[in-house]
């Protein structure tokens, strides 16, 4: 066992940036998203509001430092399946979305309070907004890899529509998720169960000719529609400057 003052310590900056993040993170689930402001995180935090600003320029910065958090945890939890020698589609389908549950669950009695703002599509806190391009992308690799180490090798001209689907899956259960209230969001744990042989299932038959371009359509269909990043940069809206994003916050 290492001594304490062996180990490693973070840079200072990185404390007071998860010092920052978890006070948010507490007083959202307190006082609610929409009645905490930046002020009050930086006087709980210790830290001056110009402090505060320096490492999150909004309250939306704030969770997209949650968002970025879930994801990292989110990877780190599943690693010992994706890397390991489960080779079966339903179980790292299983594993992967349970994952993410376990993971969220201290968070689930705000979750919801987070989901009205990122319904809004002109919301930077839209898991299809350019601002969650991190999260959003390490979460679509999370399931290229579901697919890539599975036993069931579906045709190579899905192989990059496929991850995507599965995260659109993902976002699914997450809007579930976000309003189930049975014990230890047990329906959403249910839904998971069933879901994930359907899919690995529907992967599997993917392979057959006659399906193929069922799933290459959806895909298409989806991609257009959908409110991507690059179709939100596109559509020629403003963006919020940081000085009305600071107003905004408080």
């Amino acid at each position: 066992m290492k001594d304490a003052k062996e180990e490693k310590k973070a840079p200072k900056s990185e404390q007071t940036r998860t010092l920052i993040l978890e006070t948010a993170l507490r007083l959202f689930q307190e006082r609610g998203y929409d009645r905490t402001t930046m002020r009050a995180i930086a006087q709980e935090a210790g830290v001056s509001v110009g402090n505060a600003y320096y490492y999150f320029s909004s309250k939306e910065h704030l969770v997209q430092g949650f968002y970025d958090r879930i994801a990292e945890e989110h990877q780190a939890a599943v690693e010992p399946l994706l890397s390991g020698p489960e080779k079966d589609l339903t179980a790292r389908i299983r594993g992967v979305l349970l994952g993410w549950l376990d993971i969220a669950e201290p968070y689930h009695e705000f979750a919801a309070q987070f989901f009205k703002n990122a319904a809004d599509p002109q919301s930077p806190l839209s898991p299809f907004s350019p601002e969650s391009e991190g999260p959003r992308e390490a979460a679509i690799d999370v399931h290229r890899r579901v697919i890539s180490g599975a036993s069931v090798k579906p045709d190579p001209e899905l192989a990059e529509a496929l991850p995507r689907l599965l995260w659109l899956q993902q976002m699914g259960l997450v809007l579930f998720w976000v309003y189930d209230r049975s014990e230890g969001a047990a329906n959403s744990r249910r839904l998971v169960e069933r879901l994930a042989p359907v899919t690995a299932r529907a992967i599997a038959l993917s392979r057959f000719r006659v399906l193929r371009p069922l799933v290459k359509e959806t895909h298409e269909l989806l991609s257009d529609f959908l409110p991507t990043a690059a179709g939100m940069a596109a559509s020629g809206k403003p963006k919020r400057t940081a000085a009305k994003e600071r107003k905004r916050s408080g």
